[in-house]
């Protein structure tokens, strides 16, 4: 059984973020099944990333070379030669574009319609649509006028390999203190400002309060800027992007994971937090109730209902345990071999019969 796997998402956690986790670990995830998974990629680099997109999808008109099973072609990619190959094509729909660029302005937004367009050519050329959840499956229909059936395959994460970086990056959070992590690129529809904002309130009501944060992004001098203003400076760590074993020992060391991120596809970095048995404070918006059933959620771009949410879990020891303990319970329901089983399964169905 061949895949073959278009995406121009950069192949590194930095620039690709959750997109190019959840590809890297789907396809390690099949190959432990037999499958084999063919990367095809931009072979030359363009600074604008529209453009490059663009172009590689282009060329994969005149790519006579591609053959397998099953394209899988992720999110715009492959919008191309959707239905054109003579194989089966699957649109695989991380994050919905359209729904993403209506939290950006100016330059931003105008590429990401660009890319939306294609995208939503994509869904619509394809012959079986999968996306991460029904919140993600709803913002397609309602975006992009797709009418036809949405497979539903969550995402993934690879326990073994988080539960061996955890073991090897050893750390507790500090009795003395109270750590808030958040991990993420620096996107308006994170709401990383909602966090500071709330940390500002926090600031007289829990000693020893600190928050880390993960990441970087367009948003950067922005938030760094509202820090100031708000004379965040003793609370607040800026960590820049880490390597994953020392990523890990963040996740260790911290009392709460929080994120109040208005627009998910899904989630990944809170299956992270789960998997190291961390309560998770987050926005009860977009397809974060799918995934954080066992959290803390509040009303969106409220810093006061954040600030309360953190504040009771740093009063109340026992509940942070109880919300970490179900978390790690819960995160095994998206071990890697079991998603990538159902995804391989469910893209199957276009052969007509079971995997080859």
């Amino acid at each position: 059984m061949k895949l073959c796997f278009l995406t121009a998402t950069p192949l590194d956690v930095i620039r690709g973020s959750g997109t190019y986790a959840g590809i890297s670990t789907l396809a390690g995830a099949l190959a432990e099944l037999g499958v084999e998974v063919e990367l095809v990629t931009p072979r030359w680099p363009v600074p604008v990333f529209t453009l490059r997109r663009l172009l590689f999808n282009e060329r994969l008109r005149w790519t006579s070379h591609l053959k397998a099973h099953v394209m899988v072609g992720f999110d715009m990619d492959g919008y191309r030669i959707a239905g054109r190959l003579g194989y089966p094509h699957v649109a695989c729909i991380k994050g919905v574009i359209a729904d993403e660029m209506r939290f950006e302005r100016g330059l931003t937004r105008a590429t990401m319609a660009i890319q939306a367009a294609c995208e939503a050519r994509h869904v619509r050329r394809a012959d079986l649509v999968v996306t991460t959840s029904r919140y993600a499956a709803g913002r397609l229909r309602e975006l992009y006028g797709l009418r036809s059936e949405i497979a539903l395959v969550p995402e993934m994460i690879d326990l073994a390999r988080w539960r061996a970086l955890f073991e090897r990056n050893p750390a507790s959070p500090r009795p003395e203190g109270f750590v808030v992590l958040t991990v993420c690129r620096f996107y308006p529809r994170k709401r990383l400002n909602v966090l500071l904002e709330a940390a500002g309130r926090l600031r007289g009501r829990i000693p020893g309060l600190e928050v880390r944060i993960v990441g970087g992004g367009p948003q950067a001098s922005k938030l760094r800027a509202l820090a100031d203003r708000l004379r965040l400076g003793p609370i607040v760590r800026w960590l820049g992007n880490l390597s994953q074993e020392r990523l890990a020992f963040e996740y260790n060391q911290a009392d709460v994971f929080c994120l109040p991120s208005v627009q998910e596809g899904f989630g990944i970095v809170f299956l992270e937090a789960m998997a190291a048995g961390k309560p998770i404070v987050a926005a009860r918006a977009a397809a974060v109730p799918e995934v954080v059933t066992a959290g803390l959620l509040v009303e969106p771009d409220d810093p006061e209902a954040l600030a309360t949410a953190l504040e009771n879990l740093c009063r109340d020891r026992e509940l942070r345990q109880a919300l970490g303990a179900a978390g790690r319970q819960q995160v095994r329901r998206y071990a890697a071999p079991e998603v990538a089983r159902l995804f391989l399964d469910t893209v199957c169905s276009l052969l007509g019969s079971g995997p080859r």
